[in-house]
């Protein structure tokens, strides 16, 4: 009995009833040779860290674009505190925790530069619909590894497919991601939103910070031990109904007082002129597309291979296109 086989074993001896173990997985659309000492699980999650599109994720907004500081979050930052928090929720109720990395760690490869002000965009410029966890799934299921796909299990891309609020993931490690997503970037969005002067610990209604918290650590330490509390020993991920309320509810107040705020609206149009641009100037021009892109416009269609390329941009990549392409050189 090798490594691998040990630890499935004991997956299946010591977690949870409700977890989903390795050696059930549906596959991947490829088969391959199992590895002597990873679970099917493990190797995915290894995948996805050493891709090109988990990479880029640190030059990609998380709320805040072009900050002047260090020190406020990224898409990549972003990612690793939902990796944490996932972790430490399926660790508590026993549960797969490498299938819960895997999603939480692949759960945003498909967002775009300039994060939600690009989706809107491109989802309003494409002829099909744009949502970066479709774009995620498209990501790994054929646009990395230069059109091959990371060849992931069934399991996780159901996870990273499904990690949006209106999404239904079909394990318990894909609900941990789901509601873990929305804890950590409440809590970071907050805290950033603070650090550069936006909002004060005090703006946040009584009626909410009463139940989660009046800072960042204890809110997430509600929503966390929460969560264990109403899934443990359960087929279902929840919270309990009054921090859910105050959590839905903080969400609901960053939404009308940071997301779409004033000032994060007019960022926000600048963004999107830069991937508006981008796009029109890529469907007049389609030779400036990088090779791999170029190559797919008669299997996928200029837009679809359009957009793919604009979506797996950073944020500097694509502000220099803009100013290469759209931009007199000597305004630059």
């Amino acid at each position: 009995m090798n490594i691998r086989e040990k630890k499935e074993k004991s997956e299946i001896k010591n977690l949870s009833k409700f977890a989903f173990k390795a050696i059930n997985t549906k596959g991947r659309k490829e088969n391959i040779e199992e590895c002597e000492i990873r679970t099917c699980f493990e190797r995915d999650r290894d995948r996805i860290i050493h891709s090109k599109a988990f990479r880029r994720l640190k030059h990609k907004t998380q709320v805040f674009i072009a900050p002047e500081t260090d020190h406020f979050r990224t898409r990549l930052t972003h990612t690793l505190e939902v990796s944490q928090i996932s972790r430490t929720v399926a660790r508590a109720i026993n549960i797969n925790e490498d299938l819960t990395e895997a999603i939480a760690i692949g759960h945003d490869l498909g967002h775009t530069p300039f994060g939600h002000y690009g989706e809107r965009v491109l989802n309003k410029l494409c002829p099909f619909e744009f949502k970066h966890n479709l774009q995620s799934k498209r990501v790994v299921e054929l646009l990395e590894k230069g059109g091959k796909g990371l060849n992931l299990t069934y399991e996780v891309i159901d996870g990273i497919t499904n990690h949006g609020t209106k999404y239904s993931p079909s394990t318990l490690e894909g609900q941990v991601v789901r509601i873990c997503d929305k804890i950590a970037y409440i809590n970071h969005d907050i805290d950033d939103a603070i650090n550069a002067n936006v909002l004060k610990e005090n703006d946040l209604p009584k009626e909410y910070t009463s139940v989660l918290g009046d800072s960042k650590s204890k809110r997430i330490n509600t929503m966390i031990k929460s969560v264990i509390k109403e899934s443990l020993d359960k087929d279902v991920i929840k919270m309990e109904e009054d921090v859910f309320k105050s959590t839905m509810g903080l969400r609901k107040f960053l939404f009308d007082n940071l997301y779409f705020s004033k000032s994060a609206k007019e960022e926000g149009r600048k963004a999107e002129n830069v991937i508006e641009g981008l796009f029109k100037y890529y469907i007049k021009n389609p030779k400036k597309l990088s090779a791999e892109y170029y190559d797919c416009i008669e299997e996928y269609g200029l837009e679809r291979c359009v957009c793919d390329y604009i979506a797996c941009m950073s944020d500097n990549f694509a502000v220099d296109r803009y100013n290469e392409f759209l931009i007199p050189s000597s305004l630059i």
